[in-house]
């Protein structure tokens, strides 16, 4: 079996928007064991959709969607399905259902417009969406003289599609595989090192073919590797992943920094509250993104543990004797175990944007100083984040003393 995807929208062909929506799903595919033989981006148009999904049908088994299932005119994913299986669209009264009820939730009444969303190809099956108002459609091709193709048609918003695609349709298409059984993940969260670096550190658990299989991917300097096993049942997959598991911890050390839906800021809080200690802050020029990813942490990993963050200061001043003065001046000021203090951006003798961070214990102050890159979004996450790790590297090291 090997697989299409395809991208819908103007927005897309014109270079307006970025698709991620592809490359999120190529690699899904990957993990399930579906390669992806070609990516397709076509425009809202009739015609040339019914082109695009008539090609792709013509030459793979399974051809996955995403745009073109919202309620306005130029959404024309259903139509240009119903054309190209020649089957009228009919409506649902269970999706029309839960389209109106999702506005109802609201207190709004539901626009005619949205009747679209629950007109469906006849013959093809619901896709349900639990977070938005888009049903995907999944639809039996019938192809001369070379069987079936199965078209997988979902919206274009990326959660909505990924939640979609976690909740019911991998493990349709688990299924079909003819060694079909269960499939099991692991992600391994690290930071500190680029992916490139990362792979580069483990022994031959990145390649394709391997059991099971090794994914690697980054986002703002987090990398994930992803351990995807294929068994009979589940204790089979984690017999698999256990091993494989053991070699990314050993080779890696401490850039391993956690697991699954774990974030730097996360593993902090928890750590800082099972040794009893507080943090503080202080920030200049970030608006503050490091003390609210810290609270939000608080606020999600908390469940009864004492207060790790303590909260701290966000400001557009100055730091009067820079960095090192500041963070042990907050974490005396804040009564905190430790005061991570992280300067204005500045230019440094070689031209380059950098910012300084110090983060104090009330015996040492660490400074290190952060060259800024990636564009100003990107940037400022990547800062915070390094920032956040120096707090975890020292309690890890700590941890190792005790």
């Amino acid at each position: 079996m090997r697989a299409e995807v395809i991208a819908i929208g103007d927005e897309l062909t014109t270079g307006q928007r970025l698709d991620t929506n592809s490359q999120w799903l190529s690699i899904e595919l990957g993990m399930l064991g579906i390669p992806v033989a070609f990516h397709t981006t076509v425009c809202d148009t009739l015609d040339d959709g019914v082109e695009a999904f008539r090609i792709a049908a013509d030459r793979c088994d399974l051809v996955v969607a995403t745009g073109g299932l919202g309620p306005t005119a130029d959404d024309l994913t259903r139509d240009v399905l119903a054309a190209l299986a020649g089957e009228p669209l009919a409506l649902s009264p269970e999706a029309l259902a839960a389209v109106e009820s999702r506005f109802a939730r609201r207190g709004v009444s539901m626009p005619e417009s949205n009747r679209r969303q629950a007109m469906f190809p006849r013959g093809s099956r619901i896709i349900p969406n639990p977070d938005g108002t888009a049903p995907g459609i999944d639809l039996d091709l019938a192809q001369a003289g070379r069987g079936v193709t199965r078209i997988i048609a979902l919206p274009g918003v990326p959660g909505e599609m990924r939640r979609m695609w976690a909740d019911s349709v991998a493990a349709s298409l688990l299924a079909m595989l003819p060694d079909a059984g269960t499939i099991l993940h692991r992600r391994i969260k690290c930071f500190g090192a680029g992916e490139s670096a990362i792979e580069a550190m483990l022994p031959d658990l990145i390649r394709r073919g391997r059991d099971p299989l090794v994914g690697i991917t980054a986002h703002e300097a987090t990398i994930t590797l992803r351990i995807v096993a294929r068994g009979r049942d589940e204790g089979e997959c984690l017999a698999k992943i256990a091993p494989t598991e053991e070699t990314i911890r050993r080779s890696l050390g401490d850039l391993v920094y956690g697991v699954e839906d774990d974030e730097l800021e996360d593993v902090v809080v928890r750590s800082l509250a099972a040794a009893g200690s507080t943090l503080a802050t202080v920030e200049v020029g970030s608006a503050g993104r490091v003390a609210g990813m810290l609270a939000q942490a608080q606020a999600r990993v908390a469940d009864g543990m004492p207060p790790a963050y303590v909260g701290g200061k966000v400001t557009t001043e100055s730091l009067d004797g820079g960095v090192a003065v500041a963070a042990e001046r907050g974490r005396a000021e804040q009564g905190a175990s430790l005061c991570l203090a992280i300067g204005p951006k500045r230019t440094d003798d070689q031209g380059r944007d950098v910012i300084d961070i110090a983060l104090a214990d009330g015996g040492r102050v660490e400074c290190r100083e952060h060259l800024l890159a990636g564009g100003a979004g990107l940037a400022g996450a990547r800062a915070a984040k390094f920032a956040i790790d120096l707090v975890r590297v020292r309690l890890c090291a700590e941890g190792r003393r005790s």
